[in-house]
């Protein structure tokens, strides 16, 4: 038997060891939720539109700005639509190159 005593850990070692250990825990869950975050956003399923504007047929919108009475909806062919805030008509057509 050997009758040699323990080290003691310094008090100084014991709190840097626990905050490296809490640091590393946040670090993950954080990590985490970062994660979770891009995946909920990239299975949006785009803007909501305004129930003024109506799209053509078989257009998606890929995005939508709303400026000073009107709405710009740019659109998965390429198009850019600008719509009457008030009435929801379309005012102008721009093709995307």
């Amino acid at each position: 038997m050997d009758d040699t005593p323990e080290p003691v850990e310094p008090a100084n070692l014991r709190l840097l060891r626990l905050l490296v250990t809490g640091l590393t825990g946040i670090m993950i869950v954080g990590l985490v939720v970062v994660v979770a975050l891009i995946v909920i956003r990239l299975n949006d399923d785009g803007p909501t539109m305004p129930d003024q504007i109506v799209l053509p047929e078989g257009v998606r919108a890929t995005a939508l700005t709303i400026g000073q009475g009107w709405w710009a909806v740019v659109t998965d062919d390429g198009r850019l639509l600008i719509f009457d805030q008030m009435t929801g008509a379309l005012r102008q057509t721009v093709e995307i190159e």
